[in-house]
C-alpha cells in the first residue's frame, strides 16, 4: 500500500511516553493523527532494585545458564545494572517477542529460543528441560505478571531465581488528552495493563470503536473488559501492531 493510507483518522497509544515514539512515528508516516494517552508508567521495583543488582552481579559471574526476558524493559533494565559488562558467552537467552530480542541484539546479545507464538506457554514449550545440577535460569519481570514462566521452568527441572526488575504504576494523562482519546477512530493495546487502565479512565463505551492488540494475552484482557478486538499484531511487535491498525482501518 503507497501514499498515506491513514490520512484523517486517529489513533489512540497507550504506551508509557518513553516507550510510545516508535508506534507514533510510525502512525505519522501513514499519515494517522496519534493521540498519546500514556495510562501506564514505568518505575523502579519495590524494593529500589536491590533484588535485580544482586541478579545482575551473579549474573556477570556466570552463576546462571539461562537468562529468561519476557519484555523489552526487562532486557533494558537487567543490561542498565550490567552498567555495560556483558554475562559470559556460556550464558544462554530465551526472549519473548522480536522487540525483545532486538532489545537484546542491541547490547550485543543473540537469542536462543524464541518461540512463536510469542506467549510464555510457548515458550516453556519450547525450553530445554534441566539435564544436570545445578541449572539455574534468571527471569527478571516484571511486578505483576502471569506466572506461567517461573512455574513451567520449575517443572522442567530449573532453579528459577524470579526477580521483579520493574513494576507499571498508573499513568495521569491530562483530561484533555482523554477527551481526544473518545473521540479517536481506534486505540492500540499492547498490554494487559494498557488495556486495564484504559477502560477505568475512559469506561468500555468511551473506548474508540475499533481496538487492535499486540498479542493474543492482551487481545483476552480486552475480551475480558468487553471490548471486541478488530486486528491482532502478527508478528506480536510494534511492526506487526501496525501492520494490524492497517487492516483494521483500512
Amino acid at each position: 500500500m503507497t501514499g498515506r493510507p491513514l490520512a484523517g483518522r486517529s489513533v489512540v497509544v497507550t504506551r508509557s511516553r518513553p516507550q510510545a515514539s516508535q508506534l507514533v512515528e510510525h502512525l505519522r508516516e501513514l499519515g494517522a493523527e496519534p493521540v498519546e494517552l500514556p495510562v501506564i508508567a514505568v518505575s523502579d521495583p519495590p524494593d529500589g532494585r536491590r533484588a535485580l543488582a544482586e541478579a545482575s552481579r551473579r549474573l556477570l559471574a556466570g552463576d546462571y545458564d539461562w537468562v529468561v526476558v519476557t519484555s523489552t524493559n526487562s532486557a533494558h533494565r537487567l543490561m542498565a545494572e550490567c552498567a555495560g559488562d556483558l554475562p559470559p558467552e556460556t550464558v544462554k537467552w530465551a526472549a519473548i517477542g522480536p522487540g525483545t530480542a532486538l532489545a537484546l541484539a542491541a547490547y550485543g546479545i543473540t537469542v536462543d529460543v524464541l518461540p512463536e507464538p510469542s506467549v510464555a506457554e510457548t515458550l516453556v514449550e519450547d525450553f530445554p528441560g534441566a539435564t544436570s545440577g545445578p541449572a539455574r535460569v534468571l527471569f527478571p519481570r516484571a511486578a505483576r505478571v502471569r506466572p506461567v514462566v517461573a512455574s513451567g521452568l520449575a517443572a522442567k527441572g530449573w532453579q528459577v531465581d524470579d526477580v521483579v526488575a520493574y513494576q507499571t504504576t498508573a499513568g495521569d494523562p491530562s483530561p484533555e488528552a482523554c477527551r481526544a482519546a473518545r473521540q479517536a477512530d481506534a486505540v492500540a493495546f499492547t498490554s494487559s495493563s494498557t488495556v486495564e487502565r484504559t477502560v477505568k479512565l475512559l469506561g468500555a463505551e468511551g473506548v474508540p470503536p475499533v481496538v487492535v492488540s499486540i498479542g493474543p494475552v492482551t487481545s483476552r484482557a480486552a475480551t475480558k473488559a468487553g471490548l471486541r478486538v478488530a486486528a491482532e499484531a502478527d508478528p506480536h511487535s510494534i511492526e506487526g501492531l501496525v501492520g494490524a491498525i492497517l487492516r483494521a482501518l483500512t
